[in-house]
């Protein structure tokens, strides 16, 4: 049965397992992004969009026994996971299951937030980022890592079936109400809330087919070309052929993949 709550890749085990992948390519990159903004033992922090928990696990060791990890997210699935990990390693999260749009939070009651890709799938990021300020302590910080231009996903050799089924999976975003390249908004749009953007960094990833890397744009084709047919953006046979060349281009010396790219944006109430 599926979750009514689904993300747009699904809520899944095998979903859960691509997320898994992706966690260990970008953790790197979100401990940086904790580090530059200050997270430490103590705080009150905000995961939006915690989905299952990888970061909330990371960022309740950052807090420590006397602060605590807020998680908030729409599939109960995950929040049901979140739980059994705060349970299992006896950390102080509190599990939210919320709609973005309907989450309460305290004003003034925290010391950071952090997101990754939330912002990305909301007709209404504006709204929900100026929830997250209000509910911001005065010297709190946001961390966001969201899509800066998912059109810089390509591959070195181009393989014809494999460029057509990213660019459907693009239009797919970009028919979407959301904006998936909603990172190079942000800036402006926490500037104008009032906040103080501390650190703007460009990140990329190339992958290769012997790094962990290719997994997470590998993991991605095959979960989400079959939905893309599902949706019309794609025929069966342009699945097939997409998933045919993934393995061509995995057994083709020299390969890369550019993955898209992203930014980081720490902002200071």
């Amino acid at each position: 049965m599926k979750e009514k709550n689904a993300y747009i890749l699904g809520t899944d085990a095998q979903e859960l397992h691509r997320l898994g992948i992706q966690h260990q390519i970008w953790a790197e990159e979100a401990q940086k992004g904790w580090r530059l903004a200050n997270f430490k033992a103590g705080q009150t922090l905000l995961d939006l969009g915690c989905g299952p928990g990888f970061c909330t696990k990371e960022m309740a060791y950052l807090a420590g026994e006397e602060g605590r990890v807020i998680g908030v997210d729409k599939s109960e699935g995950y929040i049901e996971h979140l739980k059994h990990i705060s349970e299992l390693y006896h950390l102080n999260i509190t599990p939210l299951l919320a709609d973005f749009n309907e989450m309460q939070l305290e004003p003034n009651s925290l010391d950071g937030m952090y997101c990754r890709w939330a912002m990305a799938w909301l007709p209404n990021p504006k709204e929900i980022l100026k929830k997250v300020y209000d509910a911001l302590k005065p010297g709190g910080r946001m961390v966001i890592h969201e899509y800066y231009d998912w059109s810089t996903h390509q591959t070195e050799p181009e393989l014809p079936g494999l460029k057509k089924a990213i660019t459907a999976a693009l239009k797919s975003f970009k028919d979407s109400p959301a904006e998936i390249d909603i990172g190079r908004e942000l800036p402006t749009t926490l500037s104008n809330m009032g906040m103080k953007i501390n650190n703007l960094r460009l990140m990329s990833k190339l992958a290769t087919p012997d790094n962990v890397t290719w997994q997470w744009p590998k993991t991605f084709y095959y979960s989400y070309f079959p939905r893309i047919k599902e949706m019309g953006f794609l025929n069966e046979e342009d699945v097939q052929l997409a998933l045919q060349e993934v393995n061509i281009l995995e057994n083709t010396p020299g390969a890369t993949l550019c993955c898209p790219i992203m930014i980081e944006v720490i902002a200071e109430k």
